[in-house]
């Protein structure tokens, strides 16, 4: 090639570095056009008087993503950052009295599993069986999958897999049918949430996020979540990707189908593919002209949307006793808090919610005997936004924290900040203020998912939004994807 293809990437989040990173190593000459002031999209970093909060994603699940991804570029997950399993990996809390460690090794899984539900042990070998047959398949076979068309799917092996995947049935039907307690079901649910739908209305196929959890274990990268976005951006610009802060982008041009022409605030960009990582709903409907977008403001309303979520970063000025690394706060009724999240839209009248205090593992998010917390409330999308309502919650988690874990962390907070809905849409686009994306329902899964094909011919969306779903792991796994689409293009070309 005489002139390098101009690829322009709109948004610097984990599916839009993956994508970056792949296409320069191509050839391609790439620009990533961010509209904040960092790279990581909704894993941007905060820092204040010597405190570092993740400002998104907080759980390492999967680290064999993360791991293929570096080997593309000759490069080892150690290359960037120490990578620490947690042990426990978590704790559930039932009640004061009443907490559940979730165990690093499965000698002592298959033991709370025993101890818990006398002889569930021979199910628990099946189910993780299973699981880890739909994560081999899944991981390798399907997810890496354009999803263009269902035709995509219509291969024997596939087939026989699909069967075995379970595609049909739901997870809340495979666990009950396999364990009794309360607690064990609830342990086996609780990783779908991250997929932003209820257990009943997710596909059993997600089963394998159990294998991900209970054998893959959960992880830390010391330093933050926010040290796999500098090592992804590293590789960005290792491979020569130049990347455009505090930018944003107001317009692609069309000419005859080719997207000619991204303008942006700080001038034009003449590009020959172009790559929407970005919230789809925004680039569709504010940045493409009406004849050239996939999908109108009805479907889009019509989409089940994964949650929102209010967060609170916290800095305390003490140490905090009798919590963990992660702590999920199971005290209140699951099915209730879910209704009101995706049948009946509203503030959750005793919410769940998550706590993480990355100090604990590492003394470098918090200065000496300081605390690094952060409290996370999963809500409908779309809800009214208003620092009252903010106030109000942050008393209830306040209260619900001191009562289950015997932290009083009022009299100790030296800051705080919020974030929900409000700020998802003002620094993200994001559609309804979600903060997750999709959820992956029956009807959303695979090809039943947005498109990455755009009525433009040379532009393609990657992201939470599209294939194959929410999730660090997917998101990486969809820039890898359309990547090789445009790579496909390019061959041909």
């Amino acid at each position: 090639m005489d002139k390098k293809p101009q690829v322009a990437v709109i948004g610097a989040g984990f599916a839009g570095l993956s994508a970056a990173a792949l296409l320069a190593k191509h050839g391609c000459e790439v620009t990533v056009i961010e509209k904040n002031e960092m790279a990581g999209g909704r894993a941007r970093t905060w820092e204040k008087d010597g405190f570092s909060f993740d400002m998104g994603p907080s759980w390492y699940w999967m680290p064999d993503v993360f791991e293929n991804f570096y080997q593309l570029f000759n490069k080892t997950t150690s290359d960037f950052y120490e990578l620490k399993r947690l042990d426990p990996s978590y704790r559930i809390y039932f009640n004061r009295e009443d907490t559940l460690n979730v165990p690093a090794t499965i000698k002592k899984l298959y033991a709370l599993f025993e101890e818990l539900e006398p002889g569930s042990t021979k199910n628990l070998d099946v189910f993780l069986k299973q699981a880890k047959y739909k994560y081999d398949v899944g991981m390798n076979e399907y997810v890496f999958k354009p999803s263009h068309s269902v035709m995509e799917y219509f291969d024997p092996r596939l087939a026989i897999s699909g069967i075995k995947l379970q595609l049909l049935g739901n997870m809340r039907n495979h666990v009950h049918q396999l364990f009794k307690n309360e607690k064990l079901r609830k342990l086996l649910e609780f990783p779908v949430l991250f997929l932003g739908a209820t257990p009943g209305n997710t596909p059993a196929l997600y089963s394998l996020m159990n294998y991900a959890d209970l054998i893959m274990g959960t992880w830390y990268p010391m330093g933050g979540m926010h040290e796999i976005v500098s090592a992804m951006q590293t590789i960005a610009e290792q491979e020569g990707v130049k990347f455009l802060f505090n930018t944003t982008v107001s317009k692609i041009e069309v000419k005859g189908k080719i997207a000619k022409t991204i303008k942006t605030n700080k001038g034009d960009l003449e590009i020959d593919y172009v790559i929407g990582n970005a919230d789809y709903n925004h680039i569709e409907q504010h940045l493409l002209d009406k004849p050239y977008r996939n999908y109108d403001k009805k479907y889009w309303e019509s989409r089940t949307m994964a949650p929102s979520s209010l967060l609170f970063y916290i800095a305390l000025n003490k140490k905090l006793k009798n919590v963990l690394h992660h702590n999920l706060f199971f005290d209140q009724n699951f099915d209730q808090h879910a209704e009101e999240i995706y049948t009946d839209p509203q503030w959750p009248s005793q919410p769940l919610f998550y706590a993480c205090c990355p100090s604990i593992t590492d003394d470098r998010v918090a200065p000496e005997g300081c605390e690094n917390l952060f409290f996370l409330i999963p809500l409908a999308p779309g809800l009214e936004d208003s620092e009252l309502k903010r106030a109000e919650y942050f008393e209830i988690l306040a209260d619900r924290f001191r009562d289950l874990t015997g932290n009083e962390i009022r009299d100790a907070i030296l800051f705080k900040r919020s974030y929900a809905m409000n700020d998802f849409v003002s620094d993200y686009n994001a559609f309804k203020g979600n903060a997750y994306g999709l959820a992956n329902t029956l009807k959303q899964t695979a090809f039943l998912k947005p498109k990455m094909k755009s009525k433009v011919t040379n532009m393609l969306y990657t992201g939470q939004l599209t294939i194959p779903g929410p999730g660090v792991p997917p998101a990486i796994i969809s820039g890898q994807v359309v990547a090789k689409e445009i790579i496909k293009k390019l061959k041909k070309a």
